[in-house]
């Protein structure tokens, strides 16, 4: 079963059970909240994840709940009671190993930056590059 946890500790979560899915999010509203130009979920039912510690919740729409910890900042759950009844996403780039609920689609992509569609042929690096 996956666990996960902010980045001071201060909330763990397990996922209990199968996901309803796994997907990317590349929607406006996710990449404000996260800073990042897509955020990685995993919905399942409420009653399969189980929570040690206390979230801070933020409305970031007018069924939408964005939970996060209160102590480092670190965004872990969202829940709407109108698309997603029931149940709750929750950020698997917080997972204890991230690799074990890889995506498997992309949504909303309608609002994807536009760089974001060919980051995958930028030069990488293992670590950051030594300056010239």
């Amino acid at each position: 079963m996956p666990t996960g946890q902010c980045h001071c500790g201060a909330v763990k979560y397990e996922m209990i059970g199968d996901t309803i899915y796994q997907a990317v999010c590349h929607c406006a509203d996710c990449r404000r909240h996260s800073g990042a130009p897509m955020v990685a979920w995993a919905l399942v039912p409420m009653e399969q994840l189980s929570i040690e510690g206390e979230t801070k919740e933020y409305a970031s729409s007018a069924n939408a709940q964005r939970h996060f910890c209160p102590e480092c900042g670190t965004s872990l759950f969202y829940t709407n009671s109108i698309a997603f009844p029931n149940q709750i996403d929750v950020q698997t780039a917080t997972l204890d190993d991230p690799d074990a609920l890889p995506p498997a689609i992309q949504v909303q992509v309608a609002e994807r930056i536009g760089w974001m569609e060919s980051a995958h042929e930028l030069p990488a690096f293992e670590r950051y590059p030594v300056a010239p």
